[in-house]
């Protein structure tokens, strides 16, 4: 149902554990699946020839970043959290939607777990959303023109906020680097804060969509706050303080844990 970076299960799970973990030995990692160090050595030198690990001595690490992490990269980290976030918002889908996407990992997941809707309009600054969606015949596609970001393959710049004025869409989809601890809603560049706002201000329910791991992660370009949002969907519940910010602020709060197979 979803598609991403080919790799396996094992090896999403290794960067998973990587990433959380910081580093990880070959050893280890041969116990932890049950598999030879020969077996786990052929995983990561396809995790380190997609720039997804890298090597260091005895095992790997995740690789030095100093902005967002790649998108390839982004792509299969908590990917059944993500998977599950993108069944939960499918539900409240209806057909003929018209639905705005930003930036971002999470919202292409979302638009692959809508294939089976009809006649959705899809307005959007991300060229993976625009694939996906552009695999349904009935649904109608427009994206943003503009200044294409290499890796990442989406379109940011003053363009875009315009496009997105341009329109008014039933539901608007998109996610953020970070979430502070009070709320505000965090990511690594002015571009991308201004195509999320001018979705916010241009559609009639925004949907946030983040697994855990974004609350607390820190960026430094701040744009609007979580209760700004009609619903948000996470893998888990927010912290407890953001959790009563969003229930005094009638936020709707919608939690859908990872699944066995979505992971698959």
């Amino acid at each position: 149902m979803f598609a991403t970076v080919d790799i396996t299960p094992r090896q999403r799970d290794i960067a998973d554990l990587v990433q959380s973990d910081g580093f990880a030995s070959v050893e280890g990692l041969a116990r932890r699946f049950g598999v030879t160090t020969q077996t786990i050595r052929r995983d990561l030198t396809q995790l380190c020839r997609r720039g997804i690990l890298r090597r260091t001595h005895g095992g790997v690490e995740p690789p030095a970043q100093s902005g967002n992490l790649h998108y390839a990269r982004r792509q299969i980290l908590n990917l059944a959290a993500k998977c599950a976030i993108a069944e939960a918002v499918a539900e409240d889908i209806c057909d003929g939607d018209a639905l705005a996407f930003s930036i971002g990992t999470t919202p292409e997941i979302v638009m692959q777990a809508l294939v089976h809707r009809k006649n959705l309009r899809i307005f959007t600054n991300n060229l993976h959303v625009a694939f996906a969606a552009s695999q349904c015949d009935s649904f109608e596609v427009t994206i943003a023109g503009g200044r294409l970001r290499h890796g990442d393959c989406d379109i940011l710049g003053a363009d875009t906020r315009r496009f997105f004025s341009g329109y008014k869409v039933d539901i608007g989809i998109f996610g953020v680097a970070g979430v502070d601890a009070d709320g505000t809603l965090l990511d690594f560049h002015e571009d991308e804060v201004a195509a999320r706002q001018a979705i916010l201000e241009n559609c009639r329910k925004a949907y946030l969509v983040l697994d855990g791991s974004k609350f607390g992660r820190p960026a430094h370009v701040r744009g609007g706050h979580i209760t700004d949002v009609a619903a948000v969907v996470c893998d888990r519940q927010p912290p407890e303080t953001l959790a009563r910010q969003l229930l005094h602020s009638g936020t709707r709060v919608i939690v859908r844990a990872e699944t066995s197979h979505s992971a698959a």
